[in-house]
């Protein structure tokens, strides 16, 4: 596969970030979700959706 100078940067940056914090990945988290804190955005949650298994709605005979 051909080198993608975005995904490298993306790779770059995230390995970045991580070795900032030792690769431990709840401090990573907590990082991560004080910046979404932080970030003044409104962020939306929306409720699970659940899965029919295929088929199950076809009348049985």
């Amino acid at each position: 596969m051909k080198d993608d100078p975005i995904v490298a940067e993306i790779w770059r940056i995230r390995s970045e970030h991580a070795a900032k914090f030792n690769y431990d990945l709840d401090a990573i988290y907590r990082d991560l979700k004080e910046r979404e804190r932080n970030s003044g955005r409104t962020y939306v949650r929306f409720p699970a959706r659940t899965c029919t298994p295929v088929g199950a709605n076809k009348d049985r005979a």
